[in-house]
């Protein structure tokens, strides 16, 4: 099997890796496509230490299923997408509701499970969704983006009323701001490049250039730029009792200054994972639509000049292919 292999910081291409056998309450999934994100980038300057497949954002064809037969008929062919926590459902966080915080879980391409970057994957059933026929492949490889954009609803009422400011127009920052616009709040998104600005103008979103933001100006800022930097003006933004969410996972550490927040009464959040059906939901309706952000697919055998593209300053959103 071919696949995308990072080691020690390193990524190479193999083609020596045996296709995976799906355990009991596993499918076996042919991957079709696979994108590239800012975590993935990450991984491969030392985030987390891992080594193997890497790779979560994907949509994929069921090729076998290892439950009882009736059940397996009706799973293989179907187009899905899947999320990325491999959880135990017997752990405290998973009784209570938390499953993304499951004690014993692993994490597709991220800890301990091999990722997507592949010409085949694995993951439990039960973390599987069907893709609607009237949502392409093109939008469906999103559904683990979208989904993790949508989080900050699940965490935080936002009103129409409400001031909301976006800081980073990249992969996911473009995304968060098509979903936040839904909300019909006061949005403005800090961009620096002419590609993103473009998309927001397009889409009725408005721009802001980075020393034109106010200070104290914002009720509910999202940090996306994974950056200290970045951090920074997402800080200086939001009001007193404001509440500033964390998007960004990157290699690295920053200084901040704490007792900042708790004079000014900050809420502080971090955000990961979402929902998924939502997001189908919005894909299929038109409500969201991402494809305007694929800047170009590589196959497989290319997967190291699709991170280096990924990789470079302003870079959109990458796939990966293994049709």
């Amino acid at each position: 099997m071919q696949a995308v292999w990072l080691e020690n910081q390193r990524l190479t291409v193999r083609q020596d890796l045996p296709i995976p056998h799906p355990a009991p309450g596993f499918a076996l999934l042919k991957l079709r496509l696979a994108g590239i994100c800012s975590t993935d980038l990450e991984l491969v300057r030392g985030y987390y230490p891992y080594n193997g497949v890497p790779g979560h954002e994907f949509v994929g064809e069921v090729a076998e299923v290892n439950v009882d037969q009736a059940l397996a008929l009706s799973w293989i062919g179907q187009r899905v997408v899947g999320e990325i926590n491999l959880t135990c459902g017997t752990c405290t966080a998973c009784l209570d509701g938390r499953s993304t915080h499951c004690e014993q879980r692993t994490v597709l391409g991220i800890a301990n499970h091999p990722g997507v970057f592949a010409e085949y994957l694995t993951l439990p059933l039960r973390n599987l969704h069907r893709v609607p026929d009237n949502i392409p492949d093109e939008a469906a490889v999103f559904t683990e983006p979208l989904a993790a954009a949508l989080e900050i609803q699940q965490q935080v009422q936002i009103h129409p009323s409400d001031r909301v400011l976006v800081v980073g127009a990249g992969r996911l920052g473009l995304l968060i701001a098509q979903a936040l616009a839904l909300t019909g709040c006061d949005l403005q998104v800090v961009v620096r490049r002419q590609a993103p600005r473009a998309l927001l103008q397009g889409w009725g979103i408005a721009c802001i250039e980075s020393q034109a933001v106010s200070e104290g100006s914002m009720d509910v800022v999202v940090e996306v730029t994974g950056s200290p930097e970045g951090f920074a003006l997402a800080r200086k933004a939001v009001r007193t009792r404001g509440t500033l969410v964390l998007k960004s996972t990157y290699a690295g550490s920053m200084q901040v200054n704490f007792s900042s927040i708790v004079v000014d009464e900050l809420t502080l959040i971090g955000s990961r994972c979402g929902p998924f059906a939502p997001a189908l939901k919005l894909l299929a309706d038109r409500r969201v639509d991402p494809r305007p952000l694929i800047v170009q697919s590589y196959p497989l055998a290319q997967g190291v000049e699709a991170f280096e593209h990924a990789g470079r300053a302003g870079a959109l959103k990458i796939l990966l292919t293994s049709l």
